[in-house]
C-alpha cells in the first residue's frame, strides 16, 4: 500500500460531502461538523465559509474576493449552466493555478483544448486536476481563487 486512499474511498467521501451539503442547504444551519474516528469534516454555507476564510488561523487563507455572479445577478449554482460551460465534477475549493503566485492554467481569451487542465479543486485535502471536456476560446471564468464550488456548477464558459 502506498498510503493513499483508494479511489472508491475518495468517491464515498465526495458523496458524503454532497449529501451533507444538501442537508445544510435545506436547514437554517450555517455549518455541519462530523467526526468519525480520527477523521473530521466541516461543511459550511458559502457565507459562513467567507467569514471563516477571513478569520486568522494557523495557516493563511487565500485572500477574500468578490463572489462570481451571472449577468442577471443570480448565482451560477442556481441557474441552469450554459451549454458551452465546463462544469465542476465535485464540490470543493477552486484554484486557477498550481500554486500561489504561479501562472493560471487558463484565462479569458485563451484557447483551450479537450483534456487541458483548467484548474484545481481541493476536496478532503486532495487537489484534483480539472480537465476541460470542451475546446475553444475561454469567454468567462466563473469562480475566483479560493471560491467554494459545488458539483455541476459552471467553472468556465467556452466559445467554439
Amino acid at each position: 500500500m502506498n498510503g493513499q486512499p483508494a479511489e472508491s474511498d475518495v468517491q464515498g467521501l465526495v458523496e458524503l460531502i454532497d449529501q451533507l451539503e444538501r442537508l445544510l442547504d435545506e436547514s437554517e444551519l450555517s455549518e455541519i461538523e462530523v467526526e468519525a474516528g480520527s477523521t473530521a469534516l466541516v461543511v459550511k454555507k458559502p457565507n459562513a465559509f467567507a467569514a471563516a476564510a477571513q478569520a486568522p488561523v494557523g495557516q493563511a487563507a487565500p485572500p477574500a474576493t468578490a463572489t462570481s455572479q451571472s449577468a442577471t445577478g443570480a448565482s451560477p449554482a442556481t441557474d441552469a449552466p450554459p451549454a458551452n460551460a465546463v462544469l465542476a465534477p465535485l464540490t470543493g475549493l477552486f484554484y486557477s493555478s498550481p500554486s500561489p503566485g504561479a501562472q493560471a492554467y487558463t484565462s479569458v481569451g485563451a484557447t483551450i483544448t479537450i483534456g487541458q487542465v483548467i484548474g484545481l479543486i481541493e476536496a478532503m485535502k486532495l487537489f484534483n486536476e480539472i480537465k476541460s471536456d470542451r475546446g475553444g476560446r475561454v469567454i468567462r471564468i466563473y469562480p475566483q481563487d479560493g471560491d467554494l464550488v459545488k458539483a455541476k456548477q459552471p467553472l468556465i464558459e467556452v466559445e467554439a
